[in-house]
């Protein structure tokens, strides 16, 4: 294979890169089982085992793969990065390229469409584009596959710089008779991952039409796009909302695009217990974010409206977890801001014990520092669109 990209120093083939990656990736990954990482990569696998503590081969070469490439360290940096700047001799830029590009991980569902050379052409499930993947370990981790089969796994840029790929990690194989459960599973994860649409331009604008759509539905029902009621309430109107738009696509005319993942109501519904258990649940609708849920919302809200509660020990502490907390967007603290602007400044002053704290000043600055992952993002709708293929397959399955 002689083709060539143009990198910051002379054209270097694919094959080159190839084989490079081969190298460097194997030190990537002794760098990540290193000891200095020991505690983090174990507690990743002990996330990822099952109830008796079991962790299949593919499970711990997916964690590792993915501690490798995309977890985030101490201060925000991932470990391509730390490796890149303790690497002795350094890397050359093209190298220190290639290690960074793989932060750009895509995992997906795909169909096996032919071979070309030493690559195998992907068409990618969930955004119906066709990807070149080559592996570093040689064409023979292809042989087992067939035109038509399919594959789940993970593939990352050989270089920034071009449009070929990189196997990473395992592969799990499918042969074609499994259309239908590959079909359906794609079609189940594609609803938690509107990420994953990022690639194919048109797809990203229709899920951003829909969420515009689905949204207004929502404030239609409610008659606003911030809605705080008890767990039963709360999941009885999204319900509503939900019954709604599938009424709304069922007719000819219907201005939603049409379900094609036979999700039912009760799975769109579905909440994991602590939601249920709550006191109460926010229900949020935003213009970017979509449709995020809060739980016990109503006694942040509560404080903000009257910051004499902060004496209230229970209450700060929950406002500290929605701080703190990764995985609470900005988003929620924004909204309870937005509500009560009066409020920010004397609670915000109270949790953090800093007297002189000022919202206006200080308000974005410390969710910056505490959300990083949110602001290192672009934004994407929480809807997703269907591909003409996987929409196919769907069709091939009922």
């Amino acid at each position: 294979m002689t083709t060539e990209t143009s990198l910051s120093t002379e054209p270097i083939s694919i094959d080159d890169l190839v084989a490079r990656s081969a190298d460097l990736k194997g030190e990537l990954v002794k760098f990540a089982q290193s000891r200095r990482f020991a505690r983090q990569l174990d507690a990743r696998f002990a996330e990822a085992a099952d109830g008796h503590g079991y962790l299949s081969e593919e499970t711990a070469v997916w964690v590792i793969d993915h501690f490798a490439l995309q977890d985030r360290l101490a201060g925000g940096r991932t470990l391509p990065e730390r490796f890149i700047a303790q690497r002795r001799p350094r890397l050359s830029d093209v190298e220190q390229e290639m290690v960074l590009g793989w932060r750009d991980v895509i995992e997906a569902f795909f169909e096996v469409r032919q071979f070309d050379g030493d690559a195998v052409l992907l068409h990618n499930l969930f955004d119906d584009l066709v990807y070149r993947v080559y592996s570093n370990m040689g064409r023979g981790v292809f042989a087992k596959l067939r035109k038509g089969m399919f594959v789940v796994g993970r593939i990352v840029p050989v270089h920034p710089s071009c449009d070929a790929w990189l196997v990473s990690g395992h592969f799990v194989c499918f042969p074609k008779s499994a259309r239908r459960q590959i079909a359906q599973s794609a079609a189940q994860k594609l609803i938690t991952r509107p990420g994953a649409l990022r690639r194919n331009p048109a797809l990203l604008r229709r899920s951003w039409e829909i969420q515009a759509e689905q949204r207004a539905n929502f404030v239609d029902l409610v008659g606003s796009d911030v809605l705080v009621l008890p767990p039963a309430q709360a999941q009885a109107t999204l319900r509503e909302h939900y019954r709604r738009i599938r009424e709304a696509t069922a007719k000819p005319a219907g201005k939603f695009a049409k379900p094609t993942t036979g999700v039912t109501l009760d799975e769109l519904t579905r909440w994991p217990e602590d939601l249920l258990e709550a006191e109460s649940v926010a229900l949020i609708y935003d213009e970017v974010e979509g449709l995020n849920f809060y739980r016990d919302f109503g006694r942040l809200d509560a404080l903000f409206a009257d910051p004499s509660l902060a004496s209230d020990r229970t209450r700060i502490a929950h406002l500290r977890e929605y701080l703190h907390d990764e995985s609470v967007s900005p988003l929620a603290i924004r909204r309870l801001v937005q509500r009560h602007p009066d409020g920010a400044d004397p609670v915000f002053r109270a949790l953090l014990s800093k007297p002189g704290f000022s919202w206006p000043r200080d308000g974005e600055k410390l969710l910056r520092r505490h959300k990083k992952s949110y602001f290192d993002q672009e934004p994407t709708p929480s809807i997703t669109t269907v591909g003409d293929r996987l929409a196919e397959l769907l069709g091939k399955t009922r």
